[in-house]
């Protein structure tokens, strides 16, 4: 079985304060961060077997706060980007960790989505992180909100990276309405994609792989149906793959999250990101020429 698995666990706190963002509030316990390890631990030990079991796994690291500051989360993802049954590794990243690391990453199977935030780190600072993956022939795409107060420093982003490294822009959805046309037109100069994610999909009683091939695992193994629709489908360890999935249509009645509405077929967002689909880098953007570590 082909299957996506997106993996949270108890980690619930960032080095960085961003204002609008819950996690930069809290502070993990000793306690806390050891359970994660802990959960993260079980989880590689279940993902081991799964090659026996004849599955081809994806996995996307995205917990409540910045996973790669923690050892574990870098062991793991090196591990796992040199399992033969591991299609791809990745992981949602403000990428402000040292890469003295990520020499030891199959670069053909591991990739970084990095979410840069104006204000917590330097212009600078972020190109240099980023420059020292693509040096390394590592995919990543990077991006930020769409805030009018960023408006500069994304045009700034877009323009010091090379051509081949995409930008994507998340919508600011708080307002209704925020974007004027001009607006909409200046952010798509710098994402050609924006567009896409300034809506919200009509979902109720849609088809959704989410459920099916699409698996969004907590730290304790409880699966829910996404992160959206909270609905739980089972239990990781105790169903295995083939006992949760099931096609299993939408219950929220809009989708506006991009880790959300790529698995919804009729958008067929397959043909713009392929196989970069979870790390989202359109296919005319992915690199030419890798370096290979493995």
């Amino acid at each position: 079985m082909k299957a996506v698995l997106y993996y949270r666990g108890s980690l619930s706190s960032c080095n960085y304060d961003c204002p609008y963002c819950p996690f930069s509030k809290n502070k993990d316990s000793a306690a806390t961060l050891r359970k994660d390890e802990e959960q993260l631990h079980t989880f590689m030990n279940w993902v081991r077997e799964q090659g026996r079991a004849g599955h081809e796994l994806s996995i996307f690291f995205n917990p409540y706060g910045e996973a790669l500051i923690h050892r574990w989360y870098r062991e793991a993802m090196i591990e796992l980007s040199h399992m033969p049954h591991i299609s791809k590794v990745a992981v949602q990243t403000n990428l402000s960790t040292k890469l003295d690391w990520t020499s030891r990453l199959n670069s053909e199977k591991a990739a970084f989505w990095v979410t840069y935030h104006p204000g917590q780190t330097t212009l600078s600072q972020m190109l240099s992180q980023c420059m020292q993956l693509h040096q390394q022939g590592l995919n990543f795409s990077v991006g930020t909100v769409g805030l009018r107060s960023a408006f500069e420093q994304i045009e700034a982003l877009r323009s010091s990276l090379p051509e081949d490294v995409y930008v994507w822009v998340n919508a600011f959805k708080d307002k209704p309405n925020y974007y004027t046309e001009a607006e909409i037109a200046r952010l798509e100069a710098v994402d050609p994609y924006f567009l896409w994610n300034t809506r919200d999909y009509d979902s109720f009683g849609q088809r959704c792989s989410a459920g099916s091939s699409v698996f969004y695992v907590q730290g304790s193994g409880v699966v829910k149906h996404c992160y959206k629709d909270r609905r739980i489908i089972g239990q990781l360890y105790r169903d295995g793959l083939e006992g949760l999935s099931a096609e299993r249509p939408c219950g929220m009645k809009k989708c506006g999250c991009y880790i959300g509405y790529i698995h919804m077929p009729k958008l067929e967002l397959g043909s713009i990101y392929e196989d970069s689909l979870l790390e989202r880098i359109p296919a005319h953007f992915q690199h030419k020429e890798k370096v290979s570590t493995s």
